[in-house]
Parts: structure tokens; C-alpha cells; sequence
């Protein structure tokens, strides 16, 4: 078992420093696409009742990205390994993650919030766990209530198709879901509504979004308001990214980097200092 990573502010430091090169990665070689299905299929696989899987870099290993849903994602295990040499102390599992969470960002999306400290494994699930695109509404629902989501997280993170195409050499279906492919936006909902899309991809996994009265309320709702399908996006983006992972009690501030356990230990001091005075001047109007 891989050993507890140790977020501290050198930890810290080193997120941001490849959250950098994530950024300017992405941006140069318009990997956006493929390296969110990454961040995807590696959190994908978990299993909320026996607790495995999930966002912990097994899909590193041959046995998981040679699966047929993982096809093409060696490319991006590559991609992220350039940045890894850069910063060893990273785990894979939290690389991986942060290039989804950057992924949205370069191309225009939410910012989804990024809590490290995942742990890597080599332990790889069995082949079977991730959505299967030529599947309905019952399928949907077995997958990602096996992880612990819900319908609103289905819709919502079948919003993220509005990023990438379809390879028929990997999937069996060629085409995109927009018509700008490198730009995070609520058009994959618009295009859904609109009977003459043409050209434009919608797989059986897409049409179950229409086919079930719980799912289409979303649909509808994320494509006359840009901003709810992003609130909601971001929300079932950083659950997925942590699915199975229990953030330590040393998670970052949000506003100057430091460390929670840090500000605890010195609200306990403060504490224990505030009681000796007060026990202290109780002492002396009892003498």
C-alpha cells in the first residue's frame, strides 16, 4: 500500500508550480479533452460499497489503460509524466486530478476547487466500471450510483462533453458533441434540445439525457442558464475527483496557502493560555 502523502506547504508549493505547467501544457498542445477523460477514468472506477477504485492513478498501470474505455488515454498518462519529472513529490493521483481541474479552466470553464493529498495505487479494478456510450438511462444509473452520485451529477457531467470528439479507433463513434470542441460552455445541453443538429454527435448515452423526465429538467435548466450548469458542474466535478479520498486534516487555507492543523494547533494554544489567566486570577482573589 502506497504511503500517506504528507500535504504540507512544500506540498503546497509544489501543486501550484504544476498547476502552472498544467496550464501551459494544455493550452499548447489543446489536450483539454483528453486530459479531463483522464482525470475521469481514473476517478470513475469507484465503487462506494466495497470502497475501491477511484482517483488514485491505478490507470497508470497497463493492465487499467489498456482497458477498451481507456483507449487513447496513454497519450495523456505521457503528457502528465512530463510534468511529474518536474515535480516528484506529487502523487500520480493528484496530477491527475489537478490536469482535469485545469483542463476546465483553460478552456473557459468553472473553477472547480482542487483539495490534495490522494493517494497513488497499483491496484487495478476489473474492466467493466465505467460508462459504456451505447448504453440507456438504467445503465447511467448503475454506474454512477455504484459511485455514489446522483442524477444531477449524471447530467451535469455529461455536460462536459461540450469539451473534445468522439475517435471512432477508440470508441466506435467519430464526431463532436459542439461546435467548438476546446471551449467549456453549456452548448452540448443547446445542441441536445435542438432536433437539427447536424453534425454533431449524440450518442445513446447523450439521448437517455432526454429520454428520463428527472434527467431532462436539468437538461433544459443548463441550457437557458450557462451559470447554474457551472455551479452545479464544479460541485460534481470535485466530488467525483474525490471520490473515496478523506482530504487530511492539513487541507490548504483558501486564502493564504497555509495549513488548517497549523491554525488549529494555534487556536488550541491560544486556549489553553486564555484558561491559565483566567485560573490564575481566580487563584489570587481566593488568597
Amino acid at each position: 500500500m502506497a504511503l500517506p502523502v504528507v500535504v504540507d506547504a512544500e506540498y503546497l508549493k509544489e501543486i501550484d508550480k504544476a498547476r502552472r505547467d498544467l496550464r501551459a501544457l494544455i493550452a499548447n498542445r489543446n489536450c483539454a479533452p483528453i486530459m479531463l477523460r483522464l482525470a475521469w477514468h481514473d476517478a470513475g472506477t469507484y465503487d462506494a460499497k466495497t470502497k475501491t477504485g477511484g482517483p488514485n492513478a491505478s490507470i497508470r498501470n497497463e493492465e487499467e489503460f489498456s482497458h477498451d474505455a481507456n483507449n487513447g488515454l496513454k497519450k495523456a498518462i505521457d503528457f502528465c509524466e512530463e510534468v511529474k519529472a518536474k515535480h516528484p513529490k506529487i502523487s500520480y493521483a493528484d496530477l491527475y486530478q489537478l490536469a482535469g481541474v485545469v483542463a476546465v479552466e483553460v478552456t473557459g470553464g468553472p473553477t472547480v476547487d482542487f483539495t490534495p493529498g490522494r493517494r497513488d495505487s497499483k491496484v487495478s479494478t476489473r474492466e467493466g466500471r465505467l460508462p459504456d456510450a451505447k448504453q440507456g438511462v438504467p445503465h447511467l444509473r448503475d454506474i454512477f450510483y455504484r459511485m455514489g452520485l446522483t442524477d444531477k451529477d449524471i447530467v451535469a457531467l455529461s455536460g462536459a462533453h461540450t469539451l473534445g470528439r468522439a475517435h471512432p479507433e477508440r470508441s466506435g463513434f467519430d464526431g463532436p458533441w459542439t461546435e467548438d470542441p476546446l471551449k467549456f460552455d453549456n452548448s452540448y445541453f443547446v445542441g441536445l434540445l435542438k432536433e437539427d443538429a447536424t453534425g454533431l454527435l449524440k450518442l445513446p448515452t447523450d439521448m437517455a439525457l432526454l429520454d428520463d423526465p428527472e434527467f431532462l429538467k436539468y437538461v433544459e435548466l443548463y441550457a437557458k442558464d450557462e451559470d447554474a450548469f457551472f455551479r452545479d458542474y464544479a460541485e460534481s466535478h470535485k466530488k467525483l475527483s474525490e471520490l473515496g479520498f478523506v482530504p487530511s486534516s492539513k487541507a490548504t487555507s483558501p486564502k493564504d496557502g497555509t495549513i488548517l492543523a497549523q491554525s488549529a494547533v494555534g487556536a488550541a494554544v491560544t486556549a489553553a493560555v486564555v484558561i491559565l489567566g483566567y485560573l490564575y486570577e481566580v487563584h489570587k482573589r481566593g488568597k
